[in-house]
């Protein structure tokens, strides 16, 4: 018995690699590439009219990322499951698009072979993480689980902290995103969290907490 058809929507920013995408499902696979979109401005108008049954995301786009998108994706389009296809693997990126509802989440360092069998997972609505993935996740845990059983200070992220330090030294969201190679609304996601997590409110705040922490004397 035939295979149904998957039908893919790809959404990255750059357009060598979404070619390569097309490129390997073009021949002698179940899995059709229906649209591309070069970042989350498009994404949502061009999928409109179209069946997708699997949405291919990044998360570090210009102007809006994956991260900033993919509470609208689910909201306007909440039949199409979502595959994060990222370079990332920071923990912190991971349980963030989990939570937010994507159903897997693969490094864009994997083998077509993986990439074929996260797409098949992915689109029965089951969940699929990389073995790199899924040993970040159990590291997330076990450190969260130790840091709450000890009952210690707020745990940050190694990115957070690079991006606190960088704030509390006075540079804007874009300069920040310069030095640290991420786009400035992912620095402006990061702050976010790092507010909500310390219970501050703003930058006058983080600059006084980095200081009592000693970050600033980090190199």
């Amino acid at each position: 018995m035939q295979e149904e058809t998957i039908q893919i929507f790809l959404v990255d920013d750059h357009h060598v690699f979404r070619e390569g995408i097309r490129a390997l499902f073009e021949w002698g696979t179940i899995i059709q590439v229906v649209g591309e979109a070069a970042d989350g401005n498009e994404v949502i108008e061009k999928m409109k009219g179209k069946e997708v049954d699997v949405l291919l995301l990044d998360i570090d786009m210009p102007e809006v990322n994956g991260l900033d998108i993919i509470d609208t994706i689910i909201e306007e389009f909440p039949q199409v499951h979502i595959l994060v296809f990222s370079m990332h693997d920071n923990e912190e990126y991971i349980r963030q698009m989990l939570s937010k509802g994507a159903k897997g989440y693969v490094l864009k360092s994997c083998r077509k072979e993986e990439l074929f069998r996260a797409i098949r997972t992915v689109a029965t609505g089951d969940t699929y993480l990389s073995e790199e993935v899924s040993k970040k996740i159990i590291n997330y845990i076990s450190t969260n689980k130790k840091h709450q059983e000890n009952n210690t200070e707020v745990l940050l992220t190694n990115r957070e902290i690079e991006v606190l330090k960088l704030v509390a030294t006075g540079l804007t969201n874009l300069l920040i995103g310069a030095q640290l190679h991420i786009s400035h609304r992912t620095v402006d996601t990061h702050r976010r969290n790092i507010m909500e997590k310390l219970n501050l409110h703003n930058a006058a705040a983080l600059t006084n907490y980095a200081a009592k922490k000693g970050l600033l004397n980090l190199s």
